[in-house]
């Protein structure tokens, strides 16, 4: 979702080009390959995003690549950015929460399993946190 919405933005304001933005699963059941969930969809068709069919995910273990190519790396939780700030690729990297780039406490759950109510609420607070995180991603896109 947050690839997706981040994405969205920058194409708004004209950057869709400037900016590069990739996600990658980190959890033990993250794979490659794997179609987006219904509930995902759903989640951003309610801010305006169709999602192409053939949209799948990334495990970030088998393409240990992205961070080496990454300047900032975004977690939703404090725990996904211990396990990531432990691959040796990622030495020397800028890695956050997204809540805490926002300047703001606290995770943004991970919504699977949960039910449809809970994919909208995660879907709304990741869009409303990257709005808040846009101007300093944007200021260090300009600074690399």
């Amino acid at each position: 979702m947050a690839e997706t919405l981040l994405r969205q933005m920058l194409e708004e304001r004209g950057l869709g080009e400037d900016v590069s933005v990739h996600s990658a699963g980190v959890a033990p059941y993250a794979r490659d390959g794997a179609l987006v969930s219904l509930d995902t969809r759903f989640a951003l068709r309610d801010h305006g995003i169709e999602l192409a069919d053939e949209k799948t995910s990334t495990d970030l273990k088998r393409n240990l690549h992205m961070l080496e190519d990454a300047d900032v790396v975004l977690a939703m939780t404090g725990e996904q950015k211990q396990i990531v700030e432990r691959m040796p690729r990622a030495a020397g990297k800028a890695i956050y929460t997204l809540r805490e780039f926002a300047g703001e406490d606290g995770d943004i759950a991970d919504p699977a399993s949960r039910d449809e109510n809970f994919f909208r609420e995660t879907c709304a607070l990741i869009k409303r946190t990257l709005e808040q995180a846009l101007p300093r991603l944007l200021e260090h896109a300009a600074n690399r």
